[in-house]
């Protein structure tokens, strides 16, 4: 929630406690509250910082990753992300601006008051833009704004994501004390943090030539899709729209669920990129089909022309299966009664061709499969050793118990589903120790090197969320148990610093 300058509480405040006037004086008196030091702390101009609250330890961040002028900023955990780093640009007089690497605007106090609320702009020059680093104990420092002499604080001793920074009179109390941390861009450190896109639900993740590309739901008639040469780098890669459904005759207007696959066609290799639209953007609204794109070459990137649609009836989720070099679409449609939302798997002719009937593969039919409804959606091909897998998600993604299940091929027809055994317990499911919820819509890849299996999926930050756009982008390296199912541990809390992909 985003609160107006002036909005917040007036008054010094220790640990939650407010403070008079007389009472901060006795406390400076009695050493127990230092007095202001001297202006004295100068940092380098030529680097990039990233500026952590010493009560808290999180660390100063553009809210939501705003470009957008009076944006908030806040505190988060530290990921060291492009949203954190910070340049100190010389305003004279021992002044500095301190710009977003971000968004290139500026931090500005944009009042007097107790309150006001830090926020991002557009360099203008003015002196609500302008900082003065005083030095506090420990190598911290208060960040003094020009205009009203107030100092950046940590609103009510917040430890949470996303809570207010502010103006309030300078007590060099500790929710006021940052440490500069430089960070050198030109060597970037060999770990990454989840989240790698902030609002990226149903994700698809490729290594492809020594680059990262990832699309997710958009919701909308575009389809887009991110580049980046290290897994980290996602995170801020810019947002490229590589086709438009407008015009489409199902196009508009909520892309969901996007995958593209290389494929050898009859053109030669190709990328396929599947995807579910539909007319509208209610959540099960019965115009959402499954459709298909095809590249003009081998850049995932494209450019791509319509291809074909798959099916004449409500379905989502496409995804394709591969065994014994024979295509299959798999994805998931209402099969009606009992069964609920229900997989189903289809022979394909090519990437584009339909040859056979839908058989209906798996139904929701364990009680963690209908937890919150009874829904078996998003069905992931995984192979390893000649062995074939489809791990797959399951209960309603509007709960927190959206989890994977796991289908592993023991017959030899696909088209059967007697052939294919069902493991009783989930595989992959929510962490409340970590802060993750409703982990689920997944999929696969292999560091660059090829040698470690990595799981890319989408997950809440709360019990409380929603099946929406807020949804954000995990990625985690998962390993493989004696029997040879995959292992996909724990999932991590947002922020962890997690080793790049091998051969990155």
């Amino acid at each position: 929630m985003h609160l107006s300058q002036g909005s917040l509480r007036t008054g010094a405040r220790w640990r939650g406690r407010r403070l008079t006037a007389a009472v901060v004086a006795a406390v400076v008196g009695a050493g127990v509250l230092a007095a202001p030091a001297a202006y004295a702390a100068t940092v380098d101009t030529n680097g990039t910082y990233v500026m952590i609250n010493r009560h808290s330890g999180k660390a100063i961040d553009v809210h939501e990753w705003s470009t957008a002028d009076s944006a908030p900023v806040n505190q988060w955990t530290r990921n060291d992300l492009a949203v954190q780093q910070w340049q100190f640009l010389d305003a004279g007089n021992g002044h500095y601006k301190i710009r977003s690497r971000h968004s290139g605007k500026v931090l500005d106090l944009p009042g007097t008051t107790d309150g006001t609320r830090l926020v991002q702009n557009t360099d203008t020059g003015t002196t609500t833009q302008h900082f003065r680093l005083q030095d506090s104990p420990g190598g911290h420092v208060r960040l003094v704004n020009r205009h009203s002499n107030k100092v950046v604080d940590l609103w009510n001793w917040s430890t949470t994501d996303g809570a207010t920074l502010a103006a309030y009179q300078n007590l060099d109390a500790t929710n006021q004390q940052w440490q500069l941390v430089r960070i050198d861009t030109g060597n970037p450190p060999r770990t990454f943090v989840n989240p790698i896109k902030r609002n990226g639900p149903d994700p698809w993740l490729t290594q492809h030539n020594g680059f990262y590309y990832l699309a997710t739901t958009t919701w909308n008639s575009t389809i887009t899709m991110r580049r980046s040469a290290t897994l980290g780098g996602l995170a801020t890669a810019p947002e490229q729209v590589i086709f438009n459904l407008a015009g489409r005759p199902n196009g508009c207007c909520n892309m969901w669920a996007p995958e593209f696959h290389l494929i050898n066609g009859p053109n030669g290799p190709r990328w396929y990129f599947y995807y579910t639209a539909g007319q509208n953007v209610a959540d099960f609204n019965p115009t959402q089909r499954l459709h298909v794109l095809e590249s003009a070459g081998t850049d995932p990137m494209g450019p791509y022309t319509f291809k074909a649609d798959l099916g004449a009836d409500w379905q989502l989720d496409a995804s394709i299966l591969t065994v014994n070099n024979r295509l299959y679409l798999l994805g998931t449609y209402n099969a009606g009664g009992s069964y609920g939302q229900s997989l189903f798997i289809t022979p394909m002719s090519n990437p584009w061709t339909l040859s056979g009937s839908r058989v209906r593969l798996s139904s929701p039919t364990l009680a963690w499969e209908r937890q919150t409804h009874p829904v078996a959606e998003g069905p992931e091909p995984l192979y390893r050793n000649g062995r074939t897998m489809i791990v797959y998600s399951a209960s309603a993604c509007w709960g927190p118990d959206y989890k994977l299940g796991l289908l592993t091929l023991t017959g030899s027809d696909p088209l059967n589903p007697a052939h294919w055994t069902k493991r009783s317990e989930p595989v992959f499911q929510r962490s409340d120790a970590n802060g993750v919820f409703a982990p689920g819509h997944n999929g696969f890849f292999k560091s660059p090197d090829g040698t470690e299996d990595w799981i890319v999926y989408h997950a809440n930050d709360s019990a409380g969320g929603g099946c929406d756009m807020n949804r954000s982008t995990r990625a985690q390296k998962f390993t493989w148990n004696a029997d040879g199912s995959p292992n996909f541990g724990t999932p991590v809390r947002l922020g962890t610093a997690l080793p790049v992909p091998s051969g990155e």
